[in-house]
Formats: C-alpha cells, structure tokens, sequence
C-alpha cells in the first residue's frame, strides 16, 4: 500500500464506478475502501505470502473489482513492502523500553505482556513477518541494519542490569531472542496451542495464565526475583 497513492485523494474525474461488492451496500467513503484493502492485503499475504497472494483475491476480500483495486495501489509488491515496512515499524514503537522505565523485572514482564498480547491481537500480521522470512526474507534488506540497531539498545541495557547485578551474567541478545519465539509461537502456531490446549477451533484462548507462566519462566531464567 504505497503511501503516495493511498493517502492523495483521486481527481473527481477520474473517480471509478462504485464498488460492486459487500463495500457498496454501505457507500463507503475512500478511508473505509483503504481499510477493506489493508485488511484484505493483511489476510492474503499472511495465507500465501508475497508469491502466493494475488491481486484478484485481494480486491475480492476487500468487496473491489480487480481494476478498483488498482485504482488505489500500483501492485502486489508495492502493497507488500509498505503493509510490512509498516508492520515493523509498529513493533520497533510498541516493544521498545528503556533503562528509566523501571526494575528489570518490571520492564522485561511489560515487554513479554506486550508481545504475547500483539501476537493474540494480531496473528496475520505476525504470521506476514515469519512467512517472509521462511521465503528468505529478501523484503527484509532494508529493515535489518534498523532492527540490528534497534535490539542492540535493548541488549545494552540489559547488559547494564547485568552489570549492577540487577540479573544474573547471560547473553542478552539470546534472552531476546527467545522472548521472541516463545511469545510469536502462539500467533503462528496458534492452531497446536488450542490442540494441546483441548480447545476447539474458534474459543478464545485464555492469555492470562500463559502470560503469568511466561513472565515468571523468563525472569526465573534471568535470576530475577
């Protein structure tokens, strides 16, 4: 979804015939068409990833003919890069934390309940991110150097923790990086949890307990009271 294209209101001659699907009946206005695209992109992409998601099953969830469509955005790929530029940015602002914040153990239990929150909140766009990857995250050039300097923050001020004796010797980088992958487990494997879990396929899964389990496992680990 280039930002360009979305955000500059078409010339009322150049204005296309109204959606023919389940967006017309409510006449939207253009934000709602840009959401039902947003949306629509956010579902296909996390189903079949940048290769497998088609314009024509984008325009189709988001109730637009295929040439609508194209109206607001260039192409699939463009779409792509911003819908995930954008996706990373989110989580570079949600999940970021400082050394002023508070206790170590305050700070990390905040981050690990935001984490596995976004991941309930959010399980496509999540399951967009790990796709990627999978797919060689070549999309990812460009977020990489960022995110390096990003978690290298992190790291520095788990290292002064560390280094106060606030939390016992270990490697910081790790210790994020299994924060990572315990609490993205329960948006791109939601389907295992709910089977372990006994739970049939649409109940909610009940997040409180996990995040207690969660938070205690890791501060556990860390020697943190």
């Amino acid at each position: 979804m280039t930002s360009e294209i979305l955000s500059s209101e078409p010339p009322a001659a150049q204005q296309m015939p109204a959606p023919t699907g389940p967006l017309s009946r409510a006449r939207p206005g253009r934000e709602r068409i840009l959401a039902a695209i947003r949306s629509a992109a956010i579902a296909e992409f996390s189903l079949h990833g940048l290769k497998g998601a088609s314009t024509q099953a984008i325009a189709a969830r988001a109730g637009l003919t295929k040439p609508q469509l194209h109206y607001y955005i260039a192409g699939k790929e463009e779409l792509y890069e911003e819908l995930l530029m954008q996706v990373l940015h989110d989580w570079k602002v949600v999940f970021s934390f400082d050394d002023h914040a508070g206790a170590p153990g305050a700070v990390l239990g905040d981050y690990i309940r935001k984490k596995l929150d976004h991941a309930f909140d959010n399980p496509e766009i999540s399951r967009i991110f790990t796709r990627e990857v999978l797919d060689g995250g070549r999309n990812l050039e460009r977020y990489w150097p960022n995110a390096r300097l990003w978690t290298q923050k992190k790291v520095d001020i788990i290292n002064g923790w560390i280094a106060r004796g606030l939390m016992r010797p270990l490697d910081a980088r790790l210790l994020l990086m299994h924060i990572w992958a315990m609490t993205q487990s329960y948006a791109d494997y939601a389907l295992q949890t709910r089977v372990m879990l006994g739970l049939p396929p649409d109940a909610p899964i009940e997040r409180e307990p996990i995040a207690r389990e969660l938070v205690a496992f890791v501060l556990s680990g860390c020697g943190i009271k």
